[in-house]
């Protein structure tokens, strides 16, 4: 048995979560490390409540690799359960709280989570599912008082230390098993690693530092607006904490109006916003109002970037400099990055690999093809995910020939700088043409009087299939499906326009905020089944 000094010793040398806030707890014990509402923490006050956690973990029987379940709002406990898992070697599932009741017990069945960190909103909700999930042992409740039946969070960290739990944990262990949006059947379960989590936003930040005149990123203050059970949104958290930045986490769930004023108070330098949010954000008519002159940069992610809103930022924040990140939750996030530099003379691109990561172009025998040429995105890296969580199969289709296949369609030029033609699955076949929606859709946003569009293909006797717009207008505005076929035909190929336009309030979204053509699908139409 090793003594607590061998494995302080075998921690010291290892890439783990955990080892992160704990080296930071030493270097910079009086820096804030996170700030949610009228909660502050410096990162001593941080990893103290952390280990408190780890030891209050261990001692309900929770063990190294068994799973446990997060289902809460942004808040400071949220990303203290996540090290604190980390740090015992636990495994952190954590759910999006949009979920049905029926989706929330799937995934944590499929998970095998033994234990549940639940938020006081979700309370009533995890009551009515309990007797469906029998491998779940105890419920720790992130709530103002204590709930029958369920173990207090606040009043676990009181009964427990702040020394390190010690637990000797390898890099290749799973820290996360992140489950994927699930826009077509069940959502798999991404098993991602302490190694591949730290390389891959180490990497991120050391690309966005080589931008000139980014200044020191360390010093930072970082306002992560999505919820961070996305993993996009965590790893933002993580890599302001991997360099001893501070966290600005939003107290709801996604609000304009208080990302703004958080940016005014707080003095962010950066936020992290997916181009939905920054559409949103745009669209508030008293947006001159709030002071973000400590804003430096806006990093795009989870979506591809619109150009059109990519220069209406601009327009609105003329010094904020804007990387667009590019990548999916099964390779922990990113493979690429478009730093600001680049982006004018590389319209549409997402950037080069980042170092260590490999993106080929292939068709559908896994043959790379020309510069220039559509195919698929497939990777390869230290930071890909190790597996789907209990489905072999899945894992052996998604790793052909030793390649993670990303069901993005895209296209490469000459200087290696990538472009997301969209969704392979997205792609539309009328009278034997490949049309890709996410080129319609660059026109559409293009409109004055749109703000949001999704194109779908929808079936047609006689092109097989036929693009389909759905367009929300901007408030106040009105167009006609005439208006919008009419601005089509200046901009595009003939063949590539919608044939049919239809109006609604809101583009639905999963959690994540990326549009749910598949639900626009069975309401508007289904393409063609080749």
């Amino acid at each position: 048995m090793q003594s607590r000094q061998e494995i302080e010793e075998a921690l010291g040398r290892r890439l783990l979560l955990g080892e992160i806030i704990a080296r930071n707890s030493r270097r910079l014990p009086d820096k804030e490390a996170v700030v949610y509402g009228d909660t502050r923490l410096t990162y001593r006050e941080f990893n103290a409540r952390i280990n408190r956690l780890a030891h209050a973990v261990m001692d309900m029987g929770i063990k190294k690799g068994e799973k446990v379940a997060i289902l809460l709002f942004n808040c400071n406990q949220f990303l203290e359960a996540y090290f604190a898992l980390a740090k015992i070697g636990a495994i952190a599932v954590p759910l999006n709280f949009r979920l049905h009741p029926e989706e929330l017990t799937y995934i944590t069945n499929n998970a095998d989570a033994v234990a549940f960190i639940l938020g006081e909103t979700f309370v009533d909700t995890i009551r009515g599912i309990q007797k469906n999930l029998p491998k779940v042992r105890q419920y720790i409740s992130v709530t103002e008082k204590p709930v029958e039946g369920m173990l207090h969070f606040e009043s676990l960290l009181q009964k427990y230390p702040d020394d390190e739990p010690l637990v000797l944990v390898e890099e290749d262990d799973p820290a996360f098993i992140m489950y994927t949006a699930g826009t077509t059947g069940r959502p798999k379960g991404a098993v991602l690693t302490h190694k591949g989590q730290i390389m891959i936003w180490t990497l991120a930040t050391v690309e966005a530092g080589r931008e000139p005149d980014i200044g020191d990123m360390s010093v930072w203050r970082a306002c992560a607006a999505p919820p961070i059970f996305h993993l996009a949104s965590f790893g933002m958290c993580l890599a302001y904490l991997l360099f001893g930045s501070t966290v600005i986490l939003p107290a709801q769930v996604f609000n304009p109006v208080e990302v703004l004023q958080l940016i005014e108070r707080e003095k962010c330098d950066s936020v992290l916003l997916i181009p939905a949010m920054a559409n949103f954000l745009l669209q508030l008519p008293d947006l001159d109002k709030y002071d973000t002159s400590s804003l430096k940069a806006w990093f795009s992610g989870a979506a591809v970037l619109p150009t059109e809103l990519r220069k209406r930022f601009k327009e609105a924040f003329p010094n904020v400099k804007i990387f667009d990140c590019f990548g999916q939750t099964e390779s922990n996030a990113l493979v690429s990055m478009l730093r600001p530099s680049d982006a004018e003379r590389k319209v549409a691109s997402v950037g080069r690999a980042l170092p260590f990561v490999e993106i080929r172009v292939v068709d559908d025998q896994d043959r790379d093809v020309a510069v220039g040429e559509v195919g698929e995105a497939i990777y390869r890296g230290p930071a890909i995910m190790k597996e789907y969580y209990n489905n072999p199969e899945a894992t052996a289709q998604a790793f052909r020939n030793g390649w993670f296949h990303s069901g993005d369609a895209v296209r490469q030029d000459e200087e290696g700088f990538f472009y997301v033609v969209d969704r392979k699955t997205d792609m539309i076949i009328s009278g034997g043409e490949n049309i890709y929606p996410a080129e319609v859709e660059e026109v559409l946003y293009k409109h004055p009087k749109i703000l949001e569009v999704a194109v779908i293909g929808v079936h047609d006797e006689q092109w097989g299939e036929s693009v389909k717009a759905i367009v929300v207008t901007k408030p106040g505005e009105t167009l006609t499906e005439e208006e919008v076929i009419e601005f089509c035909k200046g901009n595009l190929a003939s063949y590539k326009k919608p044939r049919s336009v239809d109006f609604i309030d809101a583009l639905p979204r999963n959690p994540a905020m990326k549009v749910l053509k598949r639900v626009l699908r069975e309401k508007y139409g289904k393409a063609v089944k080749y």
